[in-house]
């Protein structure tokens, strides 16, 4: 019989060699959080409101505040109104977005392009809100001209905008100037901007291109965690208007505090993470790591383009699009793909080695040879 102990070996070999060419999926790799590891011998909780501590001592919610409110300086948060949490995720945080803003608006309607992250439609389903997708430019951004006409035909509901900061394949972004134009244009004051900054909201905010923040009409931001920043846990924040978050809270006596988010039990552990990243890097260090990963990104499109591959990519984007290679190019390197095109990703811990490492794959007649697949362990005990 197999020893379970063996096999996990096994399965942590196979993990560590594929991450060696995981270029494909935003995610960075290059942290380090063993100083946190004394806090997994506990079972903390983050329970509730992260703003009012609860029965529960067990938590880490002083460091979430934290990590919070240098989100909540970063995308210029409207001071003593702002709101947020540390998330599962960004998809989470769009889903905590939608039901804020359909409870603020119950007969609006959404508007998404259609490049926009799968868990919106996901959530719009699991809220039972009314919809409707808008086309987009070749880059990925939101056609404003298809959004204008649809607006005008239902102007006499309110709107709920999904703003992309950063779609999925080719991180895009869209106006949210442009957006409340159009609003303007028609006269329509009941609105609700909610902006999907998952992918790349954090690492724009740091270079200065954050037309889509607070300031330019953002009534929420969601990003992830575990993308720019990194962590081994997936996670995210989203931060709201709090006189917009207040209509929902209500308050739970057993545990002592208020029920204001999606989940009632929460991860303390991914607070300390992002709390424990910022206190590392500082704004400065952050700074200099988002112009690393753009600089890494250029590097890509001008090493793909000399290689007479099409690659391109949007301003200030970390997301690199190209036909896609062969099949087992694709595998090896993990790549994202979607209609003919794929795109590596250059979010910390990506190399130029390893993009040089890549190219000369893709440019081998018939693809690479894969040595291993991690799909081939089983989790039995044979």
């Amino acid at each position: 019989m197999q020893s379970y102990l063996t096999l996990l070996e096994s399965y942590l070999s196979k993990i560590e060699e594929r991450s060696e060419t995981f270029i494909g999926y935003p995610a960075a790799t290059d942290y380090d959080y063993s100083v946190l590891y004394p806090f997994l011998k506990y079972t903390l909780n983050n329970v509730g409101d992260p703003m009012i501590d609860s029965h529960v001592d067990l938590h880490t919610k002083n460091f979430e505040r934290e990590a919070l409110s240098f989100f909540a300086e970063l995308f210029n948060a409207p001071k003593n109104n702002w709101w947020g949490y540390v998330t599962n995720g960004g998809s989470e945080g769009n889903l905590y977005a939608l039901y804020l803003a359909r409870e603020l608006y119950p007969d609006a309607m959404v508007y998404y392009s259609e490049a926009t992250h799968y868990s919106i439609q996901k959530n719009i389903h699991l809220l039972g809100m009314s919809s409707i997708v808008i086309r987009c430019k070749e880059n990925g951004e939101m056609d404003y001209d298809d959004l204008k006409e649809t607006i005008q035909m239902h102007r006499h509901r309110p709107v709920i905008m999904l703003a992309n900061i950063g779609t999925t394949m080719t991180e895009a972004k869209d106006e949210v100037q442009a957006i409340k134009n159009i609003l303007r244009s028609y006269a329509i004051k009941n609105y609700y901007i909610h902006c999907d900054a998952a992918l790349a909201g954090f690492h724009l905010a740091l270079m200065d291109d954050n037309s889509f923040d607070f300031r330019f009409g953002a009534d929420s931001i969601a990003i992830s965690g575990h993308k720019f920043i990194g962590s081994p846990i997936p996670c995210g924040v989203v931060l709201v208007k709090k006189s917009n978050k207040d209509r929902i809270g209500r308050s739970v006596s057993y545990i002592g505090t208020f029920d204001t988010t999606i989940s009632g039990s929460r991860n303390a552990i991914t607070p300390l993470f992002l709390w424990y990243a910022i206190a590392k890097f500082g704004k400065d260090g952050l700074i200099q790591r988002a112009k690393e990963c753009v600089s890494v990104a250029e590097y890509a499109v001008d090493k793909l383009r000399q290689a007479l591959v099409p690659a391109w990519k949007n301003p200030n984007a970390l997301t690199v699009i190209f036909p896609s290679p062969a099949k087992e190019v694709c595998h090896k390197w993990q790549l994202a793909s979607e209609n003919g095109m794929s795109h590596l990703i250059c979010m910390p811990g990506i190399t130029t080695d390893q993009i040089d490492a890549f190219i000369l794959d893709f440019k081998k007649p018939n693809g690479c040879e894969i040595d291993h697949d991690i799909q081939s362990i089983k989790c039995s005990l044979n």
